[in-house]
């Protein structure tokens, strides 16, 4: 089944910028959910983001890494974190995968 189809206009609201991940943890009492931290080259420093990937990947191996984000979503409280962005990935299970630039570039490039 195909989502309903979405106008230019609405897609061009979406950021999408490449972070850093500084830092991340598997949330406790929980299966899913990885928080990180996540450098966007932001003057109010590093966001929290936690993203339901703990299936896909273990936290030490996203330290270091460059990944894409949805950056301008309103903040939601996941398991008592504020998360401030949403992990742009595809896939599931085998075919998980995340999404990330081909070479290094600075935190907060965003896509165009």
């Amino acid at each position: 089944m195909s989502k309903p189809r979405i106008s230019i206009e609405a897609f061009s609201q979406i950021e999408v910028s490449v972070g850093t991940v500084l830092d991340a943890e598997r949330v406790p009492e929980t299966d899913k959910l990885i928080r990180c931290v996540v450098d966007f080259g932001e003057p109010e420093g590093p966001r929290t983001i936690v993203s339901g990937i703990a299936a896909y990947t273990d936290a030490a191996s996203l330290v270091g890494r460059q990944l894409a984000y949805v950056t301008n979503l309103e903040p939601r409280t996941i398991k008592g974190i504020e998360s401030d962005g949403m992990l742009f990935a595809v896939g599931s299970g085998d075919t998980f995968a995340f999404l990330a630039p081909d070479r290094p570039v600075p935190p907060g490039t965003a896509a165009h």
